[in-house]
């Protein structure tokens, strides 16, 4: 089977997209706009950049009417964020910030979400996030217009919260109890509890 995704209708390329490119990491991104009102959304193009400069990055799509989401909206006013991971006991909530809320109004607060102070940058943090990347955003780069069309979120990592116990006896998080999910198609998600390993060839050649 061959598909030109460029002569279908962006929503069946949409579909196409996000059921091969699994699992998706979900990024947990908190923002606030000028007048200080906090917002919270999922996003599952999310992926590290690089560690020099430590930097990550996330990609909200446009609505289907084509506007821009209420995220990229307040990063253009205020150009902070915190990006949290999603475990699994935290699903529920995350999901429940998928819903389109009036602008203005708080995730936080509408779904219950426990909140914290960030260190370094002004938007809330997750309080129960089993790590979170306090962030300025470097740049923000439009990729097509209208309906489904993108915004890449490149941003500098500035702090990184990390939960104690989800540490193994090394100090290195333990991706057990970490318990992060993926996206995969549809309504489904993964966890990363099962797991395998393979022996990385030698790349200094």
């Amino acid at each position: 089977m061959e598909i030109d995704l460029n002569t279908i209708p962006p929503r069946e390329s949409y579909a196409w997209l996000s059921n091969l490119i699994t699992p998706r990491p979900i990024a947990w991104v908190s923002t606030i706009d000028a007048q200080g009102r906090s917002n919270l959304a999922p996003f599952s193009f999310f992926n590290g950049v690089t560690s020099n400069p430590p930097t990550l990055l996330f990609i909200p799509v446009n609505l289907r009417d084509g506007v821009k989401k209420d995220t990229v909206l307040n990063l253009e006013e205020v150009p902070e964020c915190v990006v949290h991971i999603v475990s699994r006991d935290l699903a529920e909530s995350m999901n429940a910030c998928a819903a389109r809320l009036p602008r203005g109004e708080s995730e936080f607060t509408a779904f219950g979400i426990e909140s914290t102070p960030s260190t370094l940058v002004r938007p809330p943090r997750v309080a129960l996030a089993p790590a979170a990347f306090e962030c300025r955003v470097r740049q923000i780069v439009p990729v097509g217009e209208g309906a489904l069309a993108a915004h890449v979120v490149i941003a500098d990592i500035l702090r990184v919260h990390v939960r104690d116990d989800v540490l193994g006896p090394d100090g290195a998080v333990d991706p057990a109890k970490l318990d992060s999910i993926g996206r995969l198609g549809g309504e489904d998600y993964s966890t990363t509890r099962e797991r395998f390993q393979l022996e990385r060839p030698d790349r200094r050649r």
